[in-house]
């Protein structure tokens, strides 16, 4: 199903701290944004691998959580109104005449606009594979590294795979649609939440689902549809009858399709100038982690610097001709009036 296009001045692709500042340095410059991420909520890698841990070198806030600085950056964008559009992964970047681009995601939208500002972080978290032989056969139609839709997995049995938060999170929040529910992990330890790890406990032991100490082998079924896991545990080998495997052993950092968006790559970085924060392609930008400049730092603090200084290229781009005044937000009564606060 396709949706409508989606028409905007500015497509920010990646919703970390240094997406959200730049949704927020286009908005001082009446510049509309959409904003496209992987994940299901904002913060970037800050609230999908570091939530809870302590940043301490953020201007004026000695010590700030990945998650608390996301909220804040999240609250200071209110005012402009962006679009936010998440669990989705860009899958085409395309140039249409001199000024336009459209921008495709394997959710189905299209988005045209006049500038893209690719703050993609190391690239797109993409789920790491279990080295399972033969398991590519089983992928998207009985073994998901990812839970978009519960319904789904309605009346499914479920083999879940791992010993972090989202493999115990989706045993806990699948067991009630599941026709039956398992948990396999090597040891009985988790580095999941505690809480978490105790409700599942109590599952168990109420009969509602099992779990089991394991390591997947091998799997069974045909035209890829399971129905069932070859394991080996302490007590030795064991098959469990499913019809879904859900392994999560976490994600790792991939370029993905930017690779082939025809911009020119530097070690899988995006070389841009100084000046502009432009890349080989004008009218797409590039700032924080993904890209490189002599001198580059990977800071929070460096992309935000360099976001501000892409909102002014982007003005120029978007605006030809039309005279960019500089403003300080202390003492500009328009800005402060976009801010809500005048």
């Amino acid at each position: 199903m396709s949706h409508e296009a989606i028409t905007t001045d500015a497509v920010v692709i990646g919703g970390g701290p240094c997406g959200l500042f730049a949704v927020f340095e286009l908005g001082l410059l009446d510049i509309k944004c959409q904003v496209i991420d992987i994940l299901d909520r904002p913060g970037g890698q800050c609230t999908e691998l570091y939530p809870e841990k302590p940043i301490y070198d953020i201007p004026a806030l000695p010590i700030v959580t990945g998650q608390e600085l996301t909220d804040r950056l999240m609250e200071q964008v209110r005012p402009f109104n962006a679009g936010f559009h998440f669990n989705q992964m860009v899958t085409g970047l395309t140039k249409r005449g001199d000024n336009d681009f459209v921008v495709e995601t394997d959710g189905d939208l299209v988005f045209n606009c006049k500038i893209v500002v690719i703050a993609a972080g190391g690239g797109s978290f993409q789920p790491k594979k279990p080295p399972i032989p033969g398991i590519d056969d089983y992928e998207g139609k009985s073994v998901f590294y990812a839970v978009k839709k519960m319904e789904t997995f309605r009346g499914k049995d479920i083999l879940v795979v791992g010993g972090g938060d989202s493999a115990l999170d989706w045993t806990i929040n699948l067991q009630p649609v599941a026709r039956s529910m398992t948990l396999l992990h090597r040891r009985d330890e988790f580095r999941a939440a505690p809480d978490s790890v105790n409700k599942m406990h109590k599952l168990a032991a109420e009969e509602a689902m099992t779990f089991r100490l394991g390591q997947v082998t091998g799997l069974a079924g045909e035209n890829g549809v399971l129905s069932g896991v070859r394991c080996k545990g302490p007590e030795g080998e064991f098959e469990i009858a499913c019809n879904t495997l859900l392994p999560f052993f976490g994600l790792t950092m991939k370029l993905g399709p930017v690779a082939d968006w025809g911009i020119n790559l530097d070690h899988n970085l995006i070389p841009v100038d100084t000046a502009r924060f432009e890349s080989s392609v004008p009218g797409i930008f590039a700032i924080g982690d993904i890209n490189t400049y002599p001198g580059k730092l990977k800071l929070i603090l460096s992309g935000f610097h360099e976001a501000a200084l892409m909102a002014q290229q982007a003005f120029r781009r978007i605006n030809p001709g039309e005279r960019l005044m500089f403003q300080y937000t202390t003492s500009s009564s328009s800005l402060q009036k976009k801010l809500g606060v005048a």
